[in-house]
């Protein structure tokens, strides 16, 4: 073989794997979808809202949606999109605040077992639709930063570890129990490969 046979065939080799590379990064990717939803009646519709209460009784309040791109097993986290609205309340309502916020990275996906219950889904594909984890870095319209954790457990997982809505921070404070007021804090995620 003259060398330029053999630096052709290195080429083409090279070339080969990286598009092989690039086909199993795109298929190694889960793309999904996020939403704080309501339950009317037997219809799942987007648009709900979810709480979190914080140590001292005060409440942030989250509407909210987005899209993101995550791994299916190591790797770095890809595109992320969303935000919604929040609200906090003092104890007792005092100190009350609003704004908006916008998602600004995606930490961690991760899917659960189980399937959604006897509904009319509204909101996406109801086969896409799943339970999990989803951990995100938010910036709110007030300067502050914050995680906003989402977590839908569909009624056939059967676990008490997992709950069903959002927790959140906004600058050093966490609003970390989970809190539902009066039918809120209804999550799901529609997530295909």
């Amino acid at each position: 073989m003259t060398v330029t046979k053999r630096w052709l065939w290195a080429i083409a080799v090279g070339f080969l794997s990286v598009i092989g590379q690039g086909s199993l990064a795109w298929g190694a990717s889960l793309h999904g979808r996020w939403d704080i939803v309501s339950i009317q009646g037997s219809d799942v519709v987007p648009g709900g809202v979810a709480s979190a209460m914080a140590n001292d009784g005060s409440l942030i309040t989250l509407t909210g949606s987005g899209t993101f791109v995550a791994p299916k097993s190591s790797g770095t986290p890809h595109a992320v999109t969303g935000g919604g609205t929040w609200e906090t309340r003092g104890f007792l309502g005092v100190g009350a605040a609003s704004g908006t916020y916008s998602v600004t990275a995606l930490v961690h996906f991760e899917p659960a077992p189980g399937t959604l219950p006897l509904v009319n889904d509204l909101v996406g594909d109801a086969d896409e639709a799943s339970a999990g984890l989803l951990v995100l870095r938010i910036a709110y319209s007030d300067g502050s930063q914050g995680i906003l954790v989402v977590s839908c457990r569909l009624e056939s997982f059967d676990t008490d570890a997992v709950f069903e809505g959002i927790t959140a921070s906004k600058g050093f404070v966490d609003f970390w129990r989970n809190f539902p007021i009066r039918g809120s804090n209804r999550t799901l995620f529609h997530v295909r490969q």
